[in-house]
């Protein structure tokens, strides 16, 4: 069974709850979402059921403004972000556990693992990203993104407009065009899960900072890939061969770069979630799991009482 629980934490003297859980035993292993409007811990799940079928202990953890974790008016934007995966791992994750992110999540990933050698042992980058949506689709144009967020920010109006992109057509059509590679999949009882998600109290901040590109892990392509310059830790990148053209070239040219083990599978830019359990065995293979428990549970009974930790 999972053990669930809250990572009491502090953002610019915003107390903020993070809702994270742990499964199995053995090789420690942190999974990241991807930052989008249905971000949630949920769609790692299947991919950790993978995992400690085989030998690992997995942390699954909701990004601030995410999931079930606290969300409403937050100054959301990197530093938020990369503070809090750094007081995150050393809290609860044991050193040199490998790491696995999916979309933008691999680009906050890899900047402390350069920032703080030894943090992970390996790291695992599923479908990385690094632009928002909209800055993608429609290129640079700060002050535009900057009124969308103040416009969707609005007490009625933000409201309307934000539930208004959430219907379930609207998210439904997303997971068909760059999400998903199998539209089976996207059935009525999936798509209402993931409304769900949406739609919980205060979601509106986060989800429109991500789309303008607010969170964005780096500035631009050149930041990006010096982040693989040289690798901070061995890496092993997993695509989709159904990935958008536009995102799927910018992760092409990692390819190009000496020491990552960069593979084309199944799926797009949710093939952790689609295809969790073909990627499961390639993620065991390269981080070396085992059966044998690691100190993850002496971690998490130390920080029993924590301020930081558990509640």
């Amino acid at each position: 069974m999972p053990n669930r629980d809250t990572f009491l934490w502090e953002w610019r003297g915003r107390p903020i709850k993070v809702a994270y859980e742990t499964l199995g035993i053995g090789r420690a292993v942190l999974l990241l979402p991807a930052f989008s409007s249905v971000s949630s811990r949920e769609e790692m799940r299947p991919l950790a059921e993978g995992l400690t079928a085989q030998g690992c202990s997995c942390v699954l953890v909701d990004w601030p403004g995410f999931g079930d974790s606290t969300r409403g008016r937050l100054s959301y934007g990197p530093q938020l972000y990369h503070h809090f995966l750094a007081d995150f791992s050393t809290a609860l994750v044991p050193k040199r556990a490998a790491v696995v992110a999916a979309g933008h999540a691999a680009g906050y990933a890899l900047v402390l693992a350069r920032k703080r050698p030894g943090v992970w042992s390996h790291a695992v980058l599923l479908a990385p990203t690094w632009r928002g949506p909209l800055p993608t689709a429609m290129g640079e144009h700060p002050r535009a993104y900057a009124w969308a967020r103040g416009l969707v920010g609005t007490p009625v109006i933000g409201e309307v407009l934000y539930r208004l992109n959430t219907l379930r057509n609207i998210i439904s059509l997303m997971y068909r065009r760059h999400v998903y590679s199998d539209a089976g999949r996207i059935t009525p009882d999936f798509v209402a899960k993931k409304q769900d998600v949406a739609r919980r109290p205060g979601a509106r901040f986060a989800s429109v900072a991500f789309v303008t590109g607010q969170l964005d892990p780096v500035s631009d392509r050149g930041a990006f890939l010096a982040l693989f310059d040289p690798p901070p830790v061995p890496i092993l990148v997993l695509c989709g061969t159904a990935t958008p053209p536009r995102s799927k070239a910018e992760m092409a040219v990692l390819a190009e770069h000496p020491g990552i083990d960069l593979r084309w599978v199944a799926g797009s830019l949710g093939l952790h979630e689609e295809y969790a359990q073909t990627i499961a065995d390639p993620i065991v293979r390269f981080v070396g799991a085992s059966a044998e428990p690691t100190e993850r549970q002496q971690r998490v009974d130390r920080e029993r009482g924590s301020a930081l930790g558990r509640r």
